[in-house]
């Protein structure tokens, strides 16, 4: 019987301040104490934070640029210049709550739902965020802070602002849900705290769940990215030092030289490597990313601290263009630019967070406008809205409500694909009248006579999700492709782990060597659904990778590898590592997840009584967590207790009725209790409820069959079938039960299929070999 599933958690739509407002207040001089630092910080190891207010003694241009920058006021102290928002004695009505807003001129509060669903009084301690809106945070009792939902619009009133909204509209949110302002997803210790502060320590405890998050600067100042600057500033007193960046961690601040040649109209770099430094520095932030270590060391490779996330169906669109909320980096990294050697600070001013240049003309820094910004290229009236750059290579999406951010994979508009995959197109965000075909044939009648829409790796992974045939052979093409950038590579080979043939495996042992860590951490979860012999054979070199987030995917992969199966010094490093992956797991101590994490790696060592440690201590952080629930009930399984797991079950059931995988699990404990006719009921429930997870119908399905069943089998997967063309498992069972129930001909269709979706897999040619030969006997 197949192992529980582990869960994957809900996509939480977090409540995080954007690109536009990410810092703040501004350091003072020791003569001067600054009112907004942290009066718990304590001393750090060298190199030591010196404050923003000693680098505008030399740096006075950069310093006054920053200063009133949205960096700058993006969280302050909540005071009368300060706080933007109606506090005079103004209501709100929203999710069935009247909130009441107030301020004495000093202080100033909400009355609101509490954590029980009842109101209370807060008094407001911080703003967070400037424009296009200012939330507002609450300290709670152990040092957590909490995002109110309840935002203020600072536009115009003629822009529609000036008023309070909700962050949710269309969510039906109150106290017991997980997106509550006063629960742990709204957070700001852990949601926010990084990328709003300089030098921040979360302090957190998880044995009192308390924080006593300390910081250097509450804001996001000068050494938030080029790091402490002790060092920097002996240096200045004394240049002989032999200090690499002038004793700055981090070498930023590089001018990055265009020029144009005789005969294109593009400039080019006059260096041919560009220095990544100051992208990772800002990717830190500007991305969507899980952190695997909360001590940043400034300068290295992103992914020694933070593991970007890659074009998955959540966050992107199939051929990249941003779905969710993804902060730029995921997006500027599928771009010609990046690849041309562009950096942040070509288009943004770093200081002041202004563009380079307005309109057109900031693209015309290396796009020459006699070529570009005409309507021979645009094919718009110029100076309409058409007319402009960003509006076809850089469309918008709206998040939080009102705060448009524009897409920075800079794509050339593809209604075709629009046409072809029903993908949204930059024409048609604006031609809402027209239809994506129109658009097509608008660019096709206006382009060269030999213009042909170039292939793109979008289509290759829309087939993948959409289960087309051969779409393993694709994404093996895709993931060896060089032309493509490294996060595509990655995303292919991720999905390459769901396809069990020759074409697979290669791309994925590939992937393994290659230069970018992003595509080496892929591989090595593309790999993990492969058998433990094969992960020994090929993941073990990259316990010994120089990349963090590269090591601890390796030793997740080898977490169930019998310990006999590894020679002394393999077996060394690998404990050493796996301590690493514990820790990686504990910078994120206060989410229920990471003991999750903790937990199931035990498990796959046999180390059931740490493993049970964990998931409790997940329920204590989160007593609602189901996925503990459910895998403390698995716990029982593996132990010998099954008979106990139920319980855990029916506690799962009390908190959702309506969860796939619970159904299907207590589904799977009755069959174990020897209750089939019972288990029936839960298992179709599970395939019901998520028909888009063709897994819970093979299972359904299989315990049909066992049940004496087979004709109720074959409808449910033929069914399913119909829903996920591309699914292998329903193919292998449709094809192995029409054989045993004689059906040779309904059999060989099925297997023929099989083959079609995987060619190179030796057992599915196997399976229609024989079932061929037993027709023609």
């Amino acid at each position: 019987m197949p192992r529980i599933p582990e869960f994957s958690c809900r996509l939480l739509k977090l409540t995080v301040a954007g690109v536009a407002f990410i810092t703040l207040l501004v350091g003072c001089s020791e003569q001067q104490p600054d009112p907004h630092a942290n009066t718990l910080a304590i001393p750090a190891d060298d190199p030591e934070y010196v404050g923003s207010a000693v680098c505008s003694d030399c740096h006075a241009a950069e310093y006054g640029a920053w200063s009133g920058s949205h960096h700058d006021l993006a969280m302050q102290i909540a005071t009368r210049e300060t706080v933007l928002g109606n506090f005079d004695d103004t209501t709100y009505e929203s999710h069935g709550v009247t909130s009441a807003f107030s301020s004495d001129g000093e202080q100033f509060a909400v009355r609101t739902d509490g954590p029980d669903g009842e109101l209370k009084d807060y008094t407001i301690t911080h703003t967070f965020g400037i424009q296009p809106l200012q939330q507002y945070l609450v300290e709670f009792p152990e040092g957590h802070y909490q995002m109110l939902p309840l935002a203020w619009d600072t536009r115009t009133r003629e822009k529609g602002g000036q008023r309070w909204f909700h962050l949710y509209p269309g969510e039906d949110i109150d106290y017991a849900d997980e997106l509550h302002w006063t629960g742990r997803n709204q957070n700001w210790n852990y949601m926010c705290a990084e990328c709003h502060s300089t030098n921040l320590r979360k302090n957190y405890n998880v044995t009192t769940d308390s924080y006593k998050t300390t910081w250097s600067e509450i804001d996001i100042s000068c050494e938030a990215c080029h790091g402490p600057a002790s060092n920097h500033i002996k240096w200045t007193q004394d240049q002989d030092l032999p200090y690499k960046h002038s004793g700055l961690p981090v070498g930023l601040g590089r001018e990055t030289n265009w020029v144009f040649s005789n005969y294109l109209d593009t400039a080019t770099r006059e260096t041919s490597a560009a220095e990544t430094s100051e992208i990772e520095t800002c990717a830190r932030c500007h991305s969507r990313r899980r952190t695997i270590d909360e001590d940043y060391d400034h300068g290295k490779t992103l992914m020694q601290s933070h593991v970007p996330a890659l074009l998955t169906d959540a966050l992107y669109f199939p051929d990249g263009q941003i779905r969710d909320e993804v902060y730029v980096y995921g997006s500027f990294l599928q771009s010609k630019m990046y690849h041309a050697g562009v950096t942040c600070s070509n288009c943004h001013e770093p200081h002041s967070l202004e563009l380079r240049a307005s309109g057109n003309q900031l693209c015309a820094q290396c796009h020459k406008a006699e070529a570009f910004d005409t309507p021979s290229h645009h094919f718009h009236a110029a100076e309409s809205e058409g007319s402009r750059c960003v509006s076809c290579h850089m469309p918008q999406r709206t998040y939080m409500v009102i705060d448009p951010r524009r897409d920075h994979s800079f794509r050339i508009p593809r209604p075709d694909l629009t046409v072809k995959l029903s993908l949204p197109n930059a024409c048609n965000t604006c031609h809402t009248d027209k239809s994506p075909k129109w658009a097509a044939d608008a660019i096709s009648q206006r382009a060269p006579d030999d213009y042909v829409p170039v292939s793109h790796f979008g289509e290759t992974l829309w087939a993948d999700r959409q289960g087309i045939r051969g779409a393993d052979r694709e994404l093996a093409r895709l993931a060896a492709d060089g032309s493509t950038p490294a996060i595509v590579h990655a995303t292919a080979l991720q999905r390459l782990g769901a396809y069990d043939s020759v074409a697979a495996y290669e791309a994925i042992r590939a992937g393994l060597r290659d230069d970018h860590p992003l595509v080496r951490q892929a591989a090595l979860s593309a790999l993990s659904t492969y058998e433990a012999d094969v992960r020994l054979l090929l993941a073990p070199p990259l316990l010994e990778d120089p990349v963090f987030g590269v090591r601890i995917a390796a030793i997740e992969l080898l977490a169930d590898v019998p310990r006999e199966q590894m020679n002394a010094d393999r077996l060394e490093r690998f404990d050493s590592v796996a301590r690493e992956y514990v820790a990686s797991n504990l910078a994120n101590a206060e989410r229920p997840e990471s003991h999750l994490n903790i937990g199931l790696f035990y498990v796959r060592q046999r180390q059931f009584e740490e493993a049970l440690a964990e998931y409790e201590i997940a329920l204590r952080l989160e007593p609602d967590f189901i996925p503990a629930l459910v895998n403390i009930a698995d716990l029982m399984r593996a132990t010998g207790r099954d008979s106990e797991g139920g319980a855990y079950l029916d506690r799962a059931m009390s908190v959702d009725s309506e969860n796939a995988n619970i159904q299907q699990a207590k589904g799977l404990w009755l069959v174990r209790q020897g209750r089939t006719a019972e288990a029936l009921d839960y298992l179709r429930r599970s395939a019901e409820l998520d028909p888009d997870q063709p897994y819970f119908a093979y299972l359904y399905a299989v315990a049909l069959n066992s049940s004496a069943a087979p004709n109720s089998a074959i409808k449910v997967l033929e069914d399913a079938y119909r829903l996920h063309p591309g699914d292998r498992q329903l193919l292998v069972a449709l094809t192995t039960i029409y054989r045993d129930q004689g059906n040779l001909s309904a059999a060989i269709h099925y297997a023929e299929r099989l083959v079609a979706l995987q060619p190179s897999e030796p057992n599915a040619q196997r399976l229609l070999a024989e079932l061929q030969t037993g027709s023609s006997e």
